[in-house]
């Protein structure tokens, strides 16, 4: 059964002797891929495979009901091709790729064995009213959950400033941000669609500053990596899921960030990806978000009914079809 705490350990940890101070090699969490890399491998291939999965929705229409915008808004409003769209995201991969690796080579390998070490100290140097788990879970846990949480907030910071700069000098939306603009109506494939530079400095510097400043283990980084590119691409999927945790949790989500592309609300919700603490701090939040996701999910429900009666006059044609054609095919055989 598993279980957040290892009882030989808290034994270890309460005994009379101070374990001794050890530093072995980290096994990898895959045999034979160091953690490391894994943490520039992974939100690259979660990106793909994400991002593939709207687009089979996409593609199927198997969620129409909860689209914020009907398709062929889609394919009317967005300037750009989604070939185009798939060449500038995996640039933007190669170079993040490239500076992760180049990190990669100055990172301390993983270690362990001095964890014991360390919590005994901790349980010799506070009360004994706090109890040996609840120190064990926040060494183990705790302290990864205040670094990754600072983190998000690092890179929430460092996201709103660069963004809003880039609508607020004309310049600079004009040479860099103006390419994410393309996309009127965001899908999921389109999250990382950026100018080389400004995904660079945007996405690639702003996660690695939040890395090095919260000094993330390599583990540490596989999470944060990885969970900030599929709350990116969820951010630009186009669905207003309601089961979406990703759009439970965080009030920062697709319908807020999807009035950020809209010409009536670009001049707000510049926050992202997690929160919306500095718009509320700047007042740039978009004061309608609800009678918007309102509005859209009444455009999307008639659509949705157009959408099913399509469907059924195309299953009866398909069946009226084949039903002539075994007909057909029985006479030729009489």
């Amino acid at each position: 059964m598993f279980s957040l705490v290892d009882r030989n350990d808290l034994k270890i940890i309460e005994g009379p002797l101070r374990p001794p101070f050890l530093e072995i090699p980290k096994a990898s969490l895959i045999e034979g891929l160091p953690d490391g890399l894994l943490a520039v491998i992974a939100p690259v291939v979660a990106y793909w495979v994400y991002s593939t999965l709207y687009h089979i929705i996409d593609v199927y229409e198997l969620a129409e009901r909860y689209r914020i915008h009907p398709s062929e808004e889609m394919l009317r409003k967005n300037t750009v091709s989604l070939s185009v769209v798939i060449r500038d995201v995996i640039l933007q991969h190669i170079i993040q790729t490239i500076a992760a690796l180049i990190f990669y080579q100055f990172d301390p390998k993983p270690t362990t064995g001095y964890e014991n070490h360390t919590l005994w100290g901790w349980r010799h140097a506070v009360p004994d009213a706090i109890p040996t788990w609840a120190l064990y879970v926040t060494y183990w846990y705790g302290l990864s959950l205040l670094k990754i949480s600072i983190a998000f907030f690092i890179i929430d910071s460092w996201q709103y400033m660069l963004h809003r700069a880039m609508h607020l000098n004309k310049w600079l939306y004009r040479r860099f941000h103006s390419r994410h603009h393309k996309l009127y109506v965001p899908y999921a494939f389109g999250a990382l669609f950026n100018d080389p530079v400004e995904g660079f400095l945007l996405d690639t510097v702003g996660t690695g500053i939040a890395s090095l400043v919260t000094g993330l283990s390599a583990r540490e980084q596989i999470f944060l990596y990885t969970f900030s590119t599929l709350k990116t691409v969820d951010d630009h999927c186009g669905y207003a899921f309601p089961f979406d945790p990703f759009q439970i949790v965080f009030p920062n989500n697709s319908i807020y960030h999807d009035i950020h592309h809209q010409h009536f609300g670009v001049k707000y919700n510049f926050s992202q990806p997690f929160f919306t603490i500095w718009d509320k701090l700047f007042d740039t939040t978009y004061h309608g978000v609800d009678e918007y996701s309102d509005k859209q999910k009444k455009i999307t429900l008639e659509k949705y009914k157009i959408f099913l009666e399509e469907r059924r006059k195309k299953n009866e044609k398909r069946k009226q079809e084949e039903q002539n054609k075994l007909k057909r095919k029985e006479e030729k055989q009489e």
